[in-house]
């Protein structure tokens, strides 16, 4: 599932057992109860960091427990949404670092994050729907349209499947910096937490803000009507 743990104001969520962390309903719950943890747990000036154990950040949803039971598909979106919402209400500057392979929801938790960090030589960011013959959702698409950019950019991402490497993404804008290897960017996003942290930016403006930043995105989450026809 996930773990949480506390330097001083700083909070490390890793996601942690399945390789891949595919996002199954259990999954989701776990992060969403350490983000409770956290909202209850700050003091002063926070700062959370998102992470995945392995080869992956996560591989998006759980396609085979959908494929043996229909029903949980609309439960991982509704899920998603509420755990993507309450990220973007969180009283504090948030960065994910994506030390692997971050698809299709996987690359939309990421994204939901303040900063992004990247491996250099491995992983990539991919929102495989057109691949998979998913359809897309709309709040998915109104996400990496505030995240990239350009129009070319998020047409390449959305409409052809385009697997970005750290290189690339840097290029359109999607992440902020590209270390080697796992503990080198994990070295960067806790000096770039305490860099936030110094700040000292009251956490319920900070959240505020961020909820203006991102009207469209939270707007685009309330009114999503799931539908697989």
């Amino acid at each position: 599932m996930c773990t949480l743990e506390k330097q001083g104001n700083l909070f490390i969520l890793t996601l942690i057992g399945d390789d891949e962390h595919r996002l199954n309903p259990s999954l989701i719950d776990s992060i969403r109860a350490a983000l409770e943890r956290i909202t209850a747990e700050a003091t002063g000036s926070s700062v959370l960091i998102t992470t995945g154990q392995g080869k992956f950040f996560s591989n998006g949803y759980d396609l085979d427990l959908a494929s043996s039971n229909p029903s949980s598909l609309k439960l991982m979106d509704s899920k998603l949404k509420s755990l993507i919402f309450y990220l973007f209400n969180l009283p504090m500057p948030t960065i994910a670092v994506v030390t692997g392979h971050a698809s299709a929801a996987g690359f939309v938790l990421a994204m939901s994050h303040d900063y992004v960090l990247m491996q250099k030589d491995r992983g990539f960011l991919y929102m495989s729907e057109i691949d998979i013959g998913l359809k897309i959702l709309n709040w998915f698409v109104t996400l990496v349209k505030n995240k990239v950019n350009s129009p070319v950019a998020w047409r390449d991402v959305v409409m052809r499947g385009t697997k970005l490497t750290a290189d690339m993404a840097i290029e359109q804008g999607i992440v902020d910096s590209a270390h080697h290897g796992a503990a080198e960017m994990m070295k960067e996003a806790i000096k770039l937490g305490e860099v936030l942290m110094a700040r000292k930016w009251n956490g319920k403006v900070y959240a505020h803000n961020r909820r203006l930043v991102f009207s469209d995105v939270l707007a685009a989450l309330n009114n999503e009507i799931v539908a697989r026809l």
